[in-house]
């Protein structure tokens, strides 16, 4: 069994001494793919709240509890995503900082985006995120982190559930039975 010592004293307490039977060079790869994951899924979350906060318009409602299901299925995998990398021996996110580094996602400033715009932005990341997630899953396998993608096959559901209920919501149909 492999002992991975992933923490320097620098850090403030100590080596970290997870054992694993993941190869140092496996763990590395790994816990990197995973920190990619969750910096996304940091990004993704405040940006799914930030509209929720600011959804307006005539199905207020409507969205505005979407936004804040999705937003509360997002948070849910920060805990396990971190504990995953932590059992694995390695470091995980340590700051907003660090999670603006690694997210592919881009952040949104703006004062006002129309209901439509918040979908489309929200469809563009969750395809990014699945992406992600995608290739964090490869890595795994790659590893026979058989933990690490079981783990992943599930946020891959989920953010593709996502997309599915933006991608209908943000559908401009006319009811057929008016």
């Amino acid at each position: 069994m492999t002992v991975v010592r992933s923490l320097s004293k620098k850090s403030g307490g100590g080596a970290l001494a997870t054992p694993t039977d993941l190869e140092p060079a496996q763990v590395a790869k790994v816990a990197a793919a995973l920190n990619q994951v969750l910096a996304d899924a940091f990004v993704l979350y405040l940006k799914t709240k930030n509209f929720h906060w600011h959804v307006s318009g005539k199905h207020f409602r409507d969205y505005h509890l979407l936004l804040d299901e999705q937003a509360g299925t997002i948070f849910a995998t920060f805990d396990d995503l971190a504990e995953r990398v932590r059992k694995l021996g390695a470091p995980t996110i340590h700051s907003f900082a660090e999670v603006l580094k690694l997210t592919t996602l881009k952040e949104n400033n703006d004062g006002f985006i129309t209901p439509e715009a918040m979908f489309e932005e929200l469809i563009a990341d969750n395809k990014a995120i699945i992406k992600t997630i995608r290739n964090a899953h490869a890595i795994c396998d790659e590893a026979d982190d058989i933990a690490s993608a079981g783990l992943l096959e599930g946020y891959i559901d989920e953010a593709e559930k996502r997309l599915w209920f933006l991608f209908e919501t943000n559908q401009n149909r006319t009811d057929s039975a008016s």
